[in-house]
């Protein structure tokens, strides 16, 4: 982690963090005040709707920001996509077009788009390269938030071209740390599993019920290196080719299942629901853009990552 006035690039410069207040958002607020940044604005949606145009230019006016990351989002696991596409896709769209277009309108030198490991075509040859990204379409249950995250890379590449406008896009996969949302209504699936086992445990439960085959594999990048790769990107990154940020390894659901009923110490079984959807069939990125880039290489190995995650949510879930 950058020590505080480590980084001459944030020193001067006010920095607007839509949906910093969040998970991931939370921690690249933390890298930024360490950074030394001059101002660091996470506006709330309860002050600024961003989905609404006029929040969204009185936002602009009332922070005046030299840089935008934009991260704001409604985001949910496979469960929530099916209930609120409409919703997902709406808001999204929303929100990331109108921030980027009034941050052309005010001047702002870069705006940082996250967009989604979901915009990715559902059949992507793994490992997933930036190239693939328009060979397909999105797998089906997250279709609707895939493709509204990912009109911020034509946005950009069409703002870049017509007004010199410098928006970068990054593309992280599942994020998973401390701080995540264990809502087993709406989180995803590595919190949902924590949480399962660790509620089993304490029920002397004898089996917990997990989503699907177990067949499917994804790339889980710890939510910290993420926030570092996303400081890296807009300190050092000046073009609209969007750019994976993973940790270039995939695990099956099965064995990441397995893997979290270890570290939860959960003595009973795992049972697959098959007629759970499994969501896109594996997911694994090419990271070497994001090398080439901005130096970025995930530093976290899986297994730490989660033992970390699992005692964040025993310490924040103590009773008494």
């Amino acid at each position: 982690m950058r020590k505080k006035g480590g980084s001459s690039f944030w020193g001067t410069r006010r920095v607007l963090v839509t949906g910093g207040a969040g998970f991931f958002g939370s921690f690249i607020v933390e890298r930024l005040k360490a950074s030394g940044t001059g101002e660091v604005i996470v506006p709330r949606s309860r002050d600024y709707d961003l989905v609404d145009g006029a929040a969204v230019r009185r936002l602009y006016a009332d922070a005046r920001p030299h840089l935008v990351i934009h991260l704001a989002a409604t985001v949910g696991g496979i469960g929530a996509n099916q209930r609120h596409p409409g919703e997902f896709f709406y808001k999204n769209l929303m929100m990331g077009a109108q921030m980027m277009e009034e941050g052309r309108r005010h001047g702002v030198e870069k705006f940082v788009a996250v967009g989604t490991v979901c915009s990715y075509p559902k059949h992507t040859f793994v490992p997933f390269s930036e190239d693939d990204l328009w060979n397909g379409y999105p797998e089906e249950t997250n279709a609707p938030y895939g493709l509204a995250k990912k009109m911020l890379i034509v946005q950009s590449q069409a703002y870049r071209e017509e007004y010199g406008f410098n928006a970068i896009n990054l593309l992280p996969t599942n994020l998973y740390g401390p701080r995540d949302n264990f809502d087993l209504e709406t989180s995803h699936v590595i919190p949902a599993l924590i949480r399962k086992c660790l509620e089993a445990k304490r029920a002397h439960a004898p089996t917990v019920t997990c989503w699907g085959t177990g067949n499917p594999s994804r790339d889980f990048l710890y939510v910290e290196d993420a926030a570092e790769a996303v400081l890296l990107a807009a300190e050092r990154h000046t073009d609209s080719l969007p750019v994976n940020l993973g940790s270039g390894s995939e695990i099956s659901m099965r064995d990441l299942a397995d893997l979290v009923r270890k570290a939860t110490g959960y003595p009973g079984d795992l049972v697959w629901d098959a007629s759970r959807p499994d969501g896109q069939p594996r997911r694994c990125l090419d990271t070497s853009r994001a090398e080439r880039a901005f130096g970025f290489r995930a530093r976290t190995p899986f297994e730490v990552g989660l033992k970390r995650t699992v005692e964040w949510y025993l310490s924040d879930h103590a009773e008494g």
